[in-house]
């Protein structure tokens, strides 16, 4: 069964690098182009792990992954950061809001996959 990625992202260019990579590597993308929009799909569908922009438009991602955090069903899920934030203490403030693990945009296709498998429980 394919493992399912849900990506919370509000730009279609990262959105589509993001998924194309993803699904090249045999994952089922799901996305959501808002903050409020991914606390509702994940509840839905329920992903293996949770990448998530932090600049969003209504809701930040730091207040999406502590929303998310309060859904038991979602509380072991992984939720790994992309963003462009990359100042001290930016990792720590996301990790903070219930981030497991922090990856900076621009990401990097050739390491990308390997940042993203390393959050999915059980695989190191």
């Amino acid at each position: 069964m394919k493992k399912k990625i849900l990506y919370i992202e509000d730009n279609e260019q990262n959105l589509y690098l993001v998924r194309f990579i993803l699904e090249k590597h045999g994952y089922e993308v799901h996305a959501a182009m808002d903050g409020q929009e991914g606390i509702d799909r994940a509840a839905t569908i329920l992903p293996d792990l949770i990448l998530l922009d932090i600049q969003l438009p209504l809701m930040d991602g730091y207040a999406v992954a502590r929303q998310l955090r309060t859904n038991p069903d979602l509380a072991k899920t992984p939720i790994v950061a992309v963003t462009s934030y990359a100042m001290a203490g930016d990792r720590d403030k996301a990790l903070g809001a219930g981030c497991t693990g922090y990856i900076e945009k621009p990401i990097n296709p050739d390491t990308f996959m390997q940042q993203v498998e390393q959050h999915f429980p059980g695989q190191q």
